[in-house]
C-alpha cells in the first residue's frame, strides 16, 4: 500500500467553511473533500459536463434574447401604428380636406421619426429623463 504524503494548504475561511460542511454533509474527512476536487481537476473529467452545462445555459440566454428581440420588434412596430393613426386622426376633419389630412399625418410622422432618431443617437431615454425629472422635482420639492 502507497504511504499518503502530507501537505499544507492555506484556504480562505469562507471557502474552508464550504469544504468543512461539504465533508461532515458526505461523512468523509476534510482531505477526502479536497483530493476529490483535485483529482477531479487534474484529470479533466469535469470539463465535458462543465462544457454541457455552459452550452444548455448559452442556448437557453440565446432564446431569451430572441423571445425579447421579438418582443421588442412588436411593441416599437405597435407603437409606430399608434403614432401614425393618432397623428392621422386626432382632429375631425372635413370630407373635403382628407388628402391634406393625410399628408400632414405623412409629414408630421417623418418629424416624429426624426426626432426620435435624434434622441436615440444621443442616447437619449425617455424612462431615464423621467426617472432624472422625478428625483429632480422631489429635490424641489424637499428643499421648500
Amino acid at each position: 500500500m502507497t504511504r499518503r504524503q502530507r501537505m499544507n494548504v492555506y484556504f480562505e475561511p469562507g471557502l474552508l467553511k464550504q469544504v468543512e460542511a461539504l465533508a461532515e454533509r458526505r461523512k468523509v474527512s476534510k482531505s477526502a473533500v479536497i483530493e476529490a476536487a483535485v483529482l477531479s481537476l487534474v484529470s479533466g473529467e469535469d470539463d465535458g459536463r462543465r462544457d454541457a452545462a455552459l452550452s444548455k445555459r448559452l442556448d437557453r440566454l440565446g432564446r431569451r434574447i430572441d423571445d425579447v428581440d421579438e418582443a421588442v420588434a412588436v411593441l416599437g412596430e405597435a407603437f409606430a401604428l399608434y403614432t401614425r393613426a393618432w397623428m392621422r386622426h386626432q382632429l375631425p376633419i372635413p370630407a373635403n380636406e382628407n388628402e391634406a389630412a393625410r399628408d400632414r399625418a405623412a409629414d408630421m410622422y417623418a418629424q416624429f421619426n426624426e426626432v426620435l432618431v435624434r434622441r436615440l443617437a444621443k442616447g437619449q431615454r425617455f424612462l431615464h429623463d423621467r426617472v432624472r425629472d422625478v428625483a429632480a422635482q422631489k429635490d424641489t420639492n424637499s428643499s421648500r
